[in-house]
């Protein structure tokens, strides 16, 4: 009995790692590289939100916390568009994109080397002035990876291989946050975060491994053409990304969505710190909460996007995720938040899949780092304008207030999705041809 059940656990393990139910097309070493890396990313992004947290418990001013959605923000902006013309340019992009990964996910060791340096207020400048230099490999990590995602998927296999991707590195997420919130309050501090973080940057080793091990197709080569001047080139290249009419309708709404989860972004883990109050092993149970409810939500998001289109998975998530930070904002106690955020990480879920689709949809394969780029820089525009309102707010308004100020525009970004959709008709995918 135990041997049967044994081996039937093992087949299914084979399955979800090897074999991709609804796009054959899809290559199986690349399907099984694309989900091992992710339990290194899951392993190590368990870090992620807690950064912050470290800032805040380091004595960070706001403003200062919010230099981290900032800088990489401003970096962005600054080097998507040509750092998006130069990978175009690259014969192969995976190269780019593992090494990329490695270089931000060696960033959460280095943190824990400069708390072990530096006394706690030259630490908060030494962690921000590291990832300050992240943010170079972080944006060419935010434009490799939609476009090698998007080429081992295939046209038909996004959602399938965003689901096992994101559901594993969640579980993975989940599973470590737990260990290492209790780890976090059994150790004193500052000597929790700088074993946890140095610990939790070994995943980006297994992250290259794999990563660097995709295959995809080289680009082809790019017919040499005569030097423009600069004007004829910004001409050139608003051309064609204007004439892409649907990219540019589906961009800028998800820009106005984006800036509300922006705003939320640097206000929230500071509203748990010091009006909840909570100890780091409550701010592991909100993450776990939202990464073990992701799981189940990419696989329900992903059997709706089959039955009733991606449409109406665009207008449920966008409306639930705008209101999870006006929830927090009203909540005053820390254990409804991880309720809120349990709920939240299954529209989470189908936001993550539902965004990926549909902006690989409108994107043209054979300038697919170009466009990414683009879409990479209005989201990073939003990414700056956020963070620098949120100390002025948080002053002016109190925390509560501002983050339901960021869900209200969240909430704006799903009214314009709603009066697009609603002037078309909305088809039953089984009725399609």
């Amino acid at each position: 009995m135990i041997s049967q059940l044994f081996r039937a656990f093992s087949y299914k393990i084979y399955r979800w790692f090897n074999i991709p139910q609804n796009a054959p097309e899809m290559d199986r070493v690349n399907f099984r590289n694309v989900q091992i890396d992710a339990i290194g990313v899951g392993l190590a992004s368990t870090a992620a939100p807690f950064l912050p947290v470290l800032l805040a418990r380091l004595g960070a001013t706001t403003f200062q916390i919010s230099m981290l959605t900032f800088m990489p923000a401003m970096t962005g902006l600054l080097l998507a568009l040509p750092l998006g013309q130069f990978l175009q340019t690259r014969k192969n992009i995976v190269p780019w994109f593992s090494f990329a990964r490695l270089t931000v996910i060696t960033s959460y060791g280095l943190t824990g080397l400069v708390v072990i340096l530096l006394p706690q207020a030259a630490a908060v400048v030494g962690i921000l002035g590291l990832w300050a230099i992240a943010t170079i490999p972080q944006t060419i990590l935010n434009i490799t990876f939609s476009v090698v995602m998007n080429q081992v998927a295939g046209s038909a296999g996004r959602y399938e291989l965003m689901t096992h991707r994101w559901s594993l590195l969640g579980f993975t997420n989940a599973l470590t946050a737990l260990f290492a919130g209790k780890f976090l309050d059994t150790l004193p501090f500052p000597l929790n975060y700088q074993i946890v973080f140095i610990t939790l940057s070994a995943g980006g080793l297994l992250s290259y491994y794999f990563s660097s091990r995709i295959n995809i197709p080289d680009n082809p080569p790019r017919e040499v053409t005569e030097v423009h001047s600069w004007r004829e080139k910004v001409s050139d290249f608003v051309k064609l990304i204007w004439a892409e009419k649907p990219f540019v309708s589906f961009v800028w709404k998800r820009f106005v969505f984006l800036t509300g989860a922006a705003l939320a972004a640097p206000l929230l883990p500071i509203y748990y710190v010091r009006t909840l109050e909570a100890s780091d092993y409550w701010i592991a149970l909100i993450n776990i909460a939202s990464n073990t409810t992701v799981i189940l939500g990419y696989f329900f998001w992903m059997r709706q996007s089959r039955q009733r289109g991606s449409r109406l998975v665009l207008l449920a998530t966008t409306f639930g995720a705008s209101l999870y930070p006006m929830f927090v904002g009203i909540s005053h106690q820390v254990w409804p938040v991880v309720i809120f955020a349990g709920i939240n990480g299954i529209f989470q879920a189908g936001l993550n899949l539902v965004f990926f689709d549909e902006l690989m949809k409108r994107v043209p394969p054979a300038y697919s780092a170009t466009f990414v780029a683009v879409a990479q820089s209005l989201q990073y525009l939003s990414m700056i304008a956020a963070p620098l309102l949120a100390p002025w707010l948080s002053t002016w308004i109190g925390y509560g207030r501002a983050l339901i100020l960021a869900g209200g525009i969240g909430l704006l970004g799903f009214v314009f999705f709603l009066i697009e959709i609603s002037k078309k008709p909305i088809i039953p995918v089984e009725q399609k041809t």
